[in-house]
């Protein structure tokens, strides 16, 4: 029986802006509940993690709140676009991330999403946003770090 072994480690979705708008701090590594239809779009279509964020109830579960999920037209039944979907983490990280929101006012952003054995997960991060001219500053170090390496290159 063949394995789906080199699809099943490619990433899906990654989210290049979340890294401008916030400053990132700790990540974690979540699964994703899905039903099927889901995880066989994930595979075949992609996924939207650019405007994803997490948040966590008053009974301690997680959810990932706008996570585009492109509806299969052939399936037999077909799945919300945009519907919440659950994370599976641990009791006490969910405390953690809790903590973290209630105390340092941060935000859960989705950075990634995988397939990781087989499994749909998503990479999470706790980010504090960014002010105007932090964005700036952070531009002006990629350009000159962009030319030092173009003038390393030269010089060869």
């Amino acid at each position: 029986m063949a394995t789906m072994k080199a699809k099943d480690t490619g990433v899906v979705a990654v989210n290049r802006r979340a890294a401008f708008d916030y400053e990132l701090t700790d990540k974690y590594e979540a699964g994703l509940a899905l039903i099927g239809s889901e995880a066989r779009s994930l595979r075949v279509n992609g996924a939207d993690v650019s405007t994803a964020w997490v948040s966590i109830s008053g009974r301690g579960e997680a959810w990932v709140k706008e996570m585009r999920i492109p509806v299969l037209t052939h399936a037999a039944f077909g799945h919300g676009e945009k519907r919440d979907r659950k994370l599976l983490l641990h009791r006490e990280q969910i405390e953690h991330l809790r903590g973290a929101i209630e105390r340092e006012g941060m935000t859960l952003v989705v950075t990634r999403c995988y397939f990781k054995d087989g499994r749909a997960k998503v990479e999470i991060a706790l980010a504090r946003g960014k002010k105007k001219h932090d964005k700036r500053q952070a531009l002006r170090a990629k350009a000159s770090e962009r030319e030092a390496r173009q003038a390393m290159r030269r010089g060869r």
